[in-house]
């Protein structure tokens, strides 16, 4: 799925909630606040928005229950309850829950389905254990892995990571150049999780093994949190109070290599990787040298290293000499900011918004005493062969 739109649809507006582990009403009320509160932020009022687009995926596993405006916030349920009269609502289910949302609110506008549609997405941390699960039997594919203990998303990334470091040759320790980096950012952001708490690299290199080499600071935490974001055609961006930030392109990945459950093997995740890169530079017109504000998908720490090198951003199996060197400290001249947002280790788990959220304060001119000098922004989200890129302009291309 791809795009090439040349600025017909900008972002226009946003808000966000606190970043928590845990909040004490339910996800769906602070939803409509945050739904709310971004249409005013676009100089909107709730009457004039007609479409509503989002991911209801639940970012849990186990048997926790899925209650709409409880535990996820579907488009629908969204819809009904901000006041607005919506002629477009839509649910995006596939791979790259925020390419995918972005997408489908372009192609409306486009379309002439909405004018003003809210692209939001909530993140629910349920209480207990985060990947808990009762079940004593297990059937299909998964016997062949969950009786070994291979299954869920720690073994997933466990083995690429594992195979990248005995491939290249690469040291476990060069990842605390990655979530020190996350975290350092992220420390600066009132709403995240982790402000004013950045990290050292001792502190990292301290933390437990999860699944090895995976350390337990390289993952995300898990919170409850929402962000919503108003988009609008080029056209009626122009007469709303804040500088538009246009949509150039979006790519998602193509369909993975069908494998055992949770098996993600280092060849599939960059040649599917190569292929989603491939398109998102042949949709926009751009190519990696003109990005300047690329923001890489971090739920995992490796994941760095693959959106870096399937980006064409540093060679294939140099990503983690590239980060060790300084490459991507944004404190520098010629550090790429790849997680000046903060990513997901210097938020929380919040699926892709930090990346979107950060082009958009960028370019817009509104981050504050954090901007930074930028034209082109790009946003990934999760793996570069299951996920997906979306492109953003601060003028249209």
């Amino acid at each position: 799925m791809t795009g090439g739109l040349g600025g017909q649809v900008a972002v226009v507006g946003y808000a966000h909630s606190a970043i928590e582990r845990h909040v004490d009403r339910p996800l769906g009320a602070v939803a409509v606040d945050v739904a709310r509160s971004a249409i005013a932020d676009a100089g909107l009022t709730p009457d004039v928005v007609d479409g509503f687009v989002g991911s209801g995926l639940l970012p849990t596993a186990g048997a926790h229950a899925v209650h709409d405006g409880v535990s996820t916030v579907t488009a629908a349920w969204l819809a009904a309850r901000v006041g607005a009269e919506p002629r477009y609502v839509a649910g995006f289910a596939g791979i790259g829950q925020i390419p995918g949302a972005v997408a489908m609110a372009v192609n409306a506008i486009v379309a002439g389905a909405a004018d003003y549609v809210v692209v939001h997405r909530a993140l629910h941390n349920p209480a207990g254990g985060y990947h808990d699960n009762p079940a004593t039997t297990v059937s299909g594919p998964q016997q062949w892995t969950v009786p070994q203990g291979y299954a869920g998303p720690m073994s997933m990334i466990a083995l690429p990571y594992n195979e990248y470091l005995r491939r290249y040759g690469a040291d476990e320790e060069a990842m605390a150049a990655v979530v020190v980096e996350a975290r350092r950012n992220g420390a600066e952001l009132p709403w995240s999780y982790w402000y004013q708490r950045p990290l050292t690299v001792e502190e990292y290199l301290a933390a437990p093994v999860v699944s090895s080499p995976v350390r337990r600071l390289d993952c995300d935490i898990p919170v409850d949190g929402v962000a919503a974001f108003v988009l609008t055609s080029a056209a009626r961006a122009r007469d709303l109070p804040h500088r538009p930030v246009y949509i150039a392109g979006y790519a998602s990945s193509p369909p993975a290599v069908p494998r055992l459950p949770s098996h993600w093997p280092l060849d599939d995740i960059m040649s599917g990787g190569a292929d989603t890169a491939r398109r998102l530079w042949a949709e926009t017109g751009i190519g990696p040298a003109d990005v300047d504000l690329p923001q890489l998908y971090d739920g995992f720490s490796p994941f760095v290293y693959f959106w870096l090198e399937a980006l064409g951003f540093c060679p294939v199996g140099e990503a983690h000499r590239f980060v060790q060197d300084g490459g991507i400290d944004s404190r520098t001249p010629t550090g790429l900011p790849v997680l000046s947002g903060g990513g997901a280790l210097g938020n929380g788990r919040m699926h892709g918004i930090p990346q979107m959220l950060e082009c958009y304060l960028q370019l817009s001119g509104r981050a504050g005493a954090r901007r930074r000098a930028a034209a082109i922004g790009l946003a990934c989200h999760s793996s570069p062969h299951y996920g997906g890129a979306v492109v953003y302009t601060s003028e249209p291309l």
